[in-house]
C-alpha cells in the first residue's frame, strides 16, 4: 500500500516531514558539529564526512533513531543500512555554496536504490543557504561525473556541478526548514544551495539510507545497520557498535546505553 508520504515523494521527487525529531536531538546534532569543529580546525564544517562519523556513538544513536528509520522504511522496506553521513554545516558569513548536482552522480551504489534524509539541526532559510531544488528532475537521466564540470575555486563544497547552461531554475523551490524538520529527496533530483552570508549557522546533516540488498562498491567503507538484517547476497561491510569514551566522544542524552 502506497502511503501519502510515498505518493508526494513520487510526484515531486522530495517531501518534507515537519518535527521529525524533537528539539533536544536537533540541538545535540548542532552541538556535535561545534564539538567536531573544535577538534578538527583544519577541516571546513561543510566537509565533516562519513569517515569522521562512522565510529562515533552519537552518530550511531542518531541514524538509528526510530523516528528517522520509520520514515525511511516506507521507501526501502525492513532491512536498512545508513551507508554515508555528511554534515554540510555552513558557518555564519562565509558558509560555502553547493553547485547544482544530482547526488547519485557521486555514489558507488548498485542498484541506485537509496533514500536521503536531510536533517535540519538549525533553522535553514533562504538567508543562510537552504537547499534549493528543481521539482520533476527526479525523472531525468542520472548524469555521470564526466558530464559535469569541475569548479575548484575554494568556494563550493563538491568542487563540481552541472554546467549552468543545463539548468532552468525558473521553478526552483527553496526548502526552508525548522530545526528538527527533515526533507527526503531522490538521488536524481537536481539541487543546490547558496552560500551562507547571514549571521547564523546553517547546520544540516545528510543521511543516505539503502536497503541492505544494495551493494556499496567502495572498498573499506563500513555502513551502519539500522534495522533488519544484512543481505547474504552482497559483501557490504558494517561498522561495529562503538563504545562511548568520554576522552574521545561528545556526551549526549542516553549515552549510558553506549558504555
Amino acid at each position: 500500500m502506497t502511503t501519502a508520504l510515498q505518493q508526494e515523494y513520487d510526484e515531486k521527487g522530495y517531501v518534507i516531514v515537519r518535527n521529525a525529531v524533537d528539539a533536544e536531538l536537533a540541538r545535540e546534532t548542532a552541538e556535535h558539529v561545534h564539538w567536531l569543529a573544535e577538534r578538527h580546525p583544519d577541516i571546513r564544517p561543510e566537509k565533516f564526512g562519513h569517515n569522521m562519523l562512522v565510529t562515533d556513538p552519537f552518530m550511531h544513536r542518531l541514524v538509528s533513531d526510530d523516528r528517522l528509520v520509520d520514515i525511511v522504511e516506507q521507501f526501502l522496506g525492513p532491512n536498512i543500512a545508513m551507508w554515508a553521513a555528511h554534515y554540510i554545516a555552513k558557518p555564519p558569513r562565509h558558509g560555502q555554496k553547493v553547485l547544482w548536482h544530482q547526488d547519485g552522480s557521486y555514489w558507488p551504489l548498485e542498484p541506485m536504490e537509496v533514500t536521503t534524509i536531510w536533517l535540519a539541526a538549525t533553522e535553514s532559510t533562504r538567508e543562510n543557504g537552504c537547499m534549493r531544488l528543481l521539482p520533476g528532475t527526479q525523472n531525468n537521466r542520472l548524469l555521470s561525473r564526466r558530464e559535469m564540470i569541475d569548479v575548484k575555486d575554494g568556494k563550493n563544497v563538491l568542487e563540481s556541478g552541472i554546467h549552468p547552461s543545463q539548468i532552468d531554475d525558473s521553478h526552483v523551490v527553496d526548502l526552508e526548514l525548522n530545526a528538527g524538520d527533515v526533507s527526503v529527496h531522490n538521488p536524481r533530483i537536481i539541487h543546490s544551495s547558496e552560500p551562507n552570508t547571514s549571521d547564523r549557522w546553517r547546520i544540516g546533516l545528510t543521511l543516505r539510507y539503502i536497503p541492505t540488498s544494495t551493494r556499496v562498491k567502495r572498498g573499506n567503507h563500513p555502513s551502519i545497520l539500522v534495522r533488519g538484517n544484512p543481505d547474504a547476497g552482497n559483501s557490504n561491510a558494517y561498522a561495529e557498535r562503538p563504545l562511548y569514551d568520554s576522552a574521545v566522544h561528545m556526551p549526549f542524552q542516553g549515552v549510558e546505553a553506549w558504555m
